[in-house]
């Protein structure tokens, strides 16, 4: 039986917190798409573990974690990621870790493209992390690049990497930044025999754990409003990160899906460029960055800051049809007298209501937000454990979130800590 979590509006929600509880009491813990650009932190007994590419489930020593086919692998991270959580105390790691022989390759070349690419938009850019990620399913899409058994199991995959360079080098001018392909070539091969243990038929493994009823755990990778169809489009990653791309990125049997949880911060942040209604540029964005340590934990970057969006987070709800959301970071709020909710947009120009969320990107951003403002609690919720236990101006937000949106919050993050979770 499955459990997936995706992140409601543009990632950095804190879907890590909870994937490392319910990964506790699974078997299987999996990502279906993304790469070397998903990141988050947990701490645990003091150390802090930072995730990019591999499954959180490898903190709980009975869980086997399984990167899958839709994840594209950048094969460097992934050992240096698997060598620093072995470092911190992490053990059978190697053990209990999988990758599918279907993930196509993030190569060191994709990522010179993507920096090139971005510095080409000048102004107008993405915002990306730069880590390759957008050229690397570009290539899958184009079916150009290598897959993860062709490296294991085709000695001309270096061919393939070759003729990428030479179209990126006509694309660019002939210049890719003192990029040596051949060291390239020879550095995955050095990686071949060390990835073939890790590697596995993802179909046949999958299958064969659903038939048995092992509890499986999905981590979603960034957002619903990054989806490359859903998402604040052209300013989105380049995959699916919705649940249709969890069903295409791993061969889930739809019918052993428990449940679909949304987790969703208790004000707004983005990182990169693209529209951002609820924005604030003053005073109210400095204070939730500074409280809530809103910096990006793949980029370093300072995250943007403002009120929480119910509009879009309603139309994350029509998208992925959560049965179930985890509010986190209701502490940052602690010290506000009042809290401004976006609960509608009107349009600039005719001033009336914008029925759903629009697809323009212009558009959304230069909408009018139309605000409900509600009572701070002024009051600390840090360490909470039990709902009726908040301060009733933070049950109210609460209750106000979920009748707008029409989903249950079973989850309230109140505090930073791994054990700072509110469980209704």
């Amino acid at each position: 039986m499955a459990t997936i979590i995706l992140g409601v509006q543009w990632g950095d929600e804190g879907k890590g917190k909870l994937c490392d509880i319910l990964s506790s009491d699974v078997q299987i813990c999996a990502r279906a798409t993304g790469g070397r650009n998903c990141g988050h932190t947990i701490v645990a007994a003091g150390v802090s573990y930072d995730f990019h590419m591999l499954p959180s489930g490898l903190l709980h020593p009975s869980t086997t974690n399984i990167i899958g086919p839709g994840v594209v692998l950048h094969v460097p991270t992934f050992f240096s990621e698997l060598a620093s959580i072995e470092a911190k105390g992490v053990v059978n790691a190697q053990q209990r870790l999988k990758v599918s022989t279907r993930c196509a390759l993030n190569l060191d070349l994709h990522a010179v493209v993507d920096r090139l690419h971005e510095g080409q938009l000048g102004k107008k850019n993405i915002g990306t992390t730069g880590k390759g990620i957008g050229p690397a399913y570009s290539s899958k899409a184009d079916r150009s690049t290598v897959l993860l058994g062709d490296l294991l199991d085709d000695d001309e995959f270096g061919d393939r990497i070759r003729a990428m360079e030479r179209g990126y080098k006509l694309r660019f001018g002939g210049d890719l930044a003192g990029y040596d392909v051949e060291a390239e070539i020879k550095k995955l091969e050095n990686f071949r025999e060390k990835l073939r243990p890790f590697s596995i038929d993802d179909v046949e493994f999958l299958e064969e754990a659903q038939e048995k009823g092992q509890k499986i755990l999905i981590e979603g990778a960034q957002s619903a409003l990054l989806d490359n169809t859903y998402g604040t489009w052209p300013y989105v990653t380049s995959t699916t990160t919705t649940f249709g791309g969890v069903m295409a990125g791993l061969n889930l049997n739809y019918r052993k899906i428990d449940s679909v949880i949304g987790v969703l911060k208790a004000y707004c942040t983005r990182v990169g460029s693209g529209p951002f209604p609820t924005e604030d540029f003053g005073d109210v964005g400095t204070k939730l960055q500074e409280i809530g340590h809103e910096f990006g934990v793949t980029t370093g970057r300072r995250r943007r800051c403002g009120w929480l969006d119910l509009v879009s987070a309603k139309y994350s709800n029509s998208v992925n049809h959560y049965d179930s959301l985890n509010l986190t970071k209701l502490d940052v709020l602690d010290t506000f007298e009042e809290i401004q909710v976006a609960v509608a947009y009107r349009h600039p120009d005719t001033k009336e209501l914008i029925r759903g969320f629009p697809a323009s990107a212009k558009l959304l951003s230069r909408v009018e937000v139309v605000y409900k403002t509600m009572k701070g609690w002024n009051a600390t919720t840090t360490g909470t454990k039990k709902f009726d236990h908040l301060p009733k101006e933070a049950q109210d937000y609460v209750t106000f979130i979920e009748d707008f949106l029409g989903v249950k919050i079973k989850w309230i993050g109140c505090g930073p800590k791994r054990e700072d979770i509110l469980t209704r």
